[in-house]
């Protein structure tokens, strides 16, 4: 790895999305209900890049995607 090369960021632990849902007294399932999904489709954001899952959790925890996920969005 070269001096100016950056250390990819690995983002937000999985236990720290789902806890700060529940701060917010929400949870992926009821999150994935309210938004007109299948009651366990955003865990998928959770292990796999989706976009729109993505963006749905984020909202929810008024925060940008790349902020959470910096490996799937902070790319050349």
């Amino acid at each position: 790895m070269e001096r100016n090369e950056a250390i990819p960021t690995i983002g937000w632990h999985n236990v720290d999305i789902v806890g700060e849902l529940h701060k917010r007294k929400l949870t992926l399932r009821s999150l994935s209900v309210s938004v007109g999904l299948k009651p366990d489709t955003l865990k998928n954001a959770l292990v796999r890049p989706y976009p729109k899952g993505e963006r749905i959790i984020a909202d929810a925890l008024n925060v940008d995607p790349a902020s959470i996920w910096p490996n799937r969005y902070n790319k050349d």
